[in-house]
């Protein structure tokens, strides 16, 4: 196979899977149906034409025989006039008359044979187009039916391109939304750990060592105040030492001391509210 016929084939191919995926059955279905409508027109219209020369050629033949008449009269009237010659051409004239009368009628016989042949295949035309008819749309409902349950398969499996095009942008969308999620925690991790204030903020991190030493410095400075105002002994460096455990504990016993002197409180308010309440029922 040569170059330009390879190239021929292969384009010839191509072209012939476009018209594949392109091809609608039910347009292809209904536009050979309005093809055969139009065969049946034409078949039509050629009888109507056949029918209106018949005609034609049957009046044609009408006047002819009404001269033959005639010439038939003009010798009888000849011969009682004893013109032999005048019947003789009269005679002559209905002879050739009666020619063209049986060359017409032999082809009106001709055309009325067409015509019934014409009929039939008329006839018969009809007969398939209905037929036609009758199974193009037999088809077109499987085909449609076959369509929509194809359409619900690939919504219901995915399979479809719409489908596949959707899950494609939940894929799209999922990564985006984690690429997001990782940005924003990172975002959160940074600014926890204090990145972001060589950016918001003058300070160096000497600067920022120097103030929380500072801040420290201020919060020793308030507990020690505190310790002296409850006569308690000043912390020292072992303090500092101490376990996280032993100061919510100390914690926990400050706690307990304040709600039980609370209840305490409450109790005695409770009894004094009780001793009033008798003394008042007593005077009265």
């Amino acid at each position: 196979m040569g170059i330009l016929s390879r190239t021929s084939y292969v384009i010839r191919s191509k072209i012939n899977a476009l018209l594949n995926r392109a091809e609608d059955p039910t347009e292809t279905l209904d536009y050979s149906y309005e093809q055969l409508r139009d065969e049946l027109q034409d078949v039509k219209r050629g009888i109507a034409d056949l029918t209106t020369q018949k005609k034609r050629l049957e009046i044609q033949k009408r006047r002819l025989e009404e001269n033959v008449d005639k010439h038939n009269e003009q010798a009888r009237e000849a011969v009682r006039q004893d013109r032999d010659d005048l019947a003789r051409k009269a005679l002559e004239k209905k002879k050739q008359k009666m020619n063209q009368i049986e060359e017409l009628e032999g082809q009106i016989a001709n055309l009325q044979d067409t015509q019934d042949s014409l009929v039939e295949k008329k006839d018969t035309l009809e007969s398939r187009i209905e037929e036609f008819r009758t199974k193009k749309e037999s088809m077109k409902a499987r085909y449609e039916a076959a369509e929509a349950n194809t359409r619900v398969s690939e919504a219901m499996t995915g399979a479809g391109d719409e489908m596949a095009d959707l899950g494609r942008s939940i894929e799209r969308a999922e990564e985006r939304t984690e690429e997001m999620e990782a940005r924003s925690a990172a975002m959160d991790e940074l600014q926890d750990s204090g990145a972001f204030d060589d950016v918001l903020s003058d300070k160096d991190s000497i600067d920022r060592e120097l103030d929380q030493l500072s801040s420290d410095s201020e919060v020793e400075s308030e507990l020690d105040t505190l310790r002296a105002e409850m006569g308690r002994p000043s912390g020292n460096g072992g303090d500092e030492a101490a376990s996280d455990a032993d100061v919510e504990e100390t914690l926990d016993d400050l706690e307990a001391d304040v709600e039980a002197d609370t209840a305490s409180e409450l109790e005695t308010e409770t009894e004094a509210d009780a001793e009033s309440e008798r003394s008042d029922d007593s005077s009265n």
